[in-house]
């Protein structure tokens, strides 16, 4: 993914320089305009790409909310939308730089890929519409499909308009051609014929794209097979909770016949795998909390300070089984504690993380 972002801002950076120096004859209020058309789809692509850095984890993949999220784009599909949207884009310049002088058969083809891309956006919009854990990371993502489908919908108006008219005057002396060419000039009111001219190209695409490994219907997948998204169909892992005790790592990646999961519980509003170490740990801060508030702040602060950075480090089945043996001295002396101070100390240990 990180190669297919790299080279998305690559081909932004000498596409810029291939439209500025395509448009030097020009007047200077329509470079102007252009310019900033041009740095603006710039501007959303950068937002997109870093968006996407950070929202880059598949669903099967046990994560860190406060590290990042899940992706809106299925990765194993991402080749399929790559492609139609890179289509789409040299549809795009394709018309703006040449429009109605491109060749016949490029100027169909370039119409057809923006109308293409122009669903493709649309789909995409409603795919980061809404989002489970984040009501603002799909904003962020939606400028670059807005842009793209804003761009498309003009351009084609105008091109549309523009290839009617000088339909309307070219005649042919062929009878057929010219009716032909009659019935062309007045597609603006057959909208269907368009559409239509639309799936032969889709299909032979996707089966070129099914040389390279993606699947028939990868164009849908690449939205369904996400998970918190609007058209996501798939689970995700409970979320790791790194902010939390780091046993909550160790409970969700150690190995179960080490670590020992007991149940799913749940930690500021997410789901997490607990084991009886966990329960422990966070009752004993709990009975340290209501016992004494100022060491447990000392200790929070502490753990905060170390604890955390540490527990980023815990990527492992084999680290949390390390880390799940150091820590069963604490564990004992922690409930040796509780028993000691609690009149119902499993009643206490087992309210923990309750859902």
């Amino acid at each position: 993914m990180t190669i297919i972002l790299f080279f998305l801002i690559a081909i932004s950076f000498f596409g810029y320089l291939i439209f500025k120096k395509s448009r030097q004859n020009i007047t200077t209020t329509v470079k102007i305009y252009e310019s900033v058309l041009v740095v603006c789809g710039i501007l959303s692509l950068i937002l997109f790409v870093f968006s996407w850095t950070y929202n880059s984890a598949d669903y099967y993949t046990a994560i860190d909310i406060v590290d990042g999220g899940y992706t809106p784009f299925a990765s194993a599909h991402i080749l399929t939308l790559f492609v139609f949207f890179a289509l789409s884009w040299w549809g795009v310049f394709a018309l703006w730089l040449r429009g109605n002088s491109l060749p016949p058969l490029l100027f169909v083809l370039a119409i057809i890929f923006i109308l293409i891309g122009s669903v493709i956006s649309v789909t995409t919009i409603l795919q980061l519409a809404t989002n489970d854990e984040s009501s603002d990371v799909g904003f962020v993502f939606c400028f670059l499909p807005i842009y793209h489908l804003i761009i498309s919908i003009s351009l084609l108006i105008k091109i549309v308009r523009t290839e009617c008219k000088l339909a309307s005057d070219k005649i042919y002396s062929n009878k057929y051609l010219n009716t032909l060419n009659l019935f062309m000039a007045s597609s603006k009111e057959k909208p269907f014929l368009i559409l239509i001219l639309c799936f032969p190209v889709f299909i032979i695409v996707t089966a070129i794209l099914m040389l390279l490994g993606q699947d028939y219907n990868s164009i849908a997948k690449v939205f369904t097979e996400t998970t918190t998204w609007t058209f996501s169909q798939q689970s995700h892992p409970p979320f790791l909770d790194h902010r939390g005790h780091y046993l909550c790592t160790v409970a969700i990646c150690g190995d179960a016949k080490v670590v020992k999961p007991l149940r799913f519980g749940k930690r500021h509003g997410h789901e997490i795998v607990v084991n009886r170490q966990l329960l422990i740990a966070n009752a004993f801060e709990e009975l340290i909390q209501e016992s004494t508030p100022r060491l447990h702040k000392l200790i929070r602060n502490a753990y905060d300070t170390y604890g955390y950075p540490l527990s980023k480090k815990i990527k492992t089945a084999d680290h949390s089984n390390l880390v799940y043996r150091l820590m069963k001295p604490l564990e004992y002396l922690f409930l040796t504690i509780l028993y000691l101070c609690c009149s119902k100390p499993e009643e206490k240990i087992n309210k923990q993380y309750a859902i």
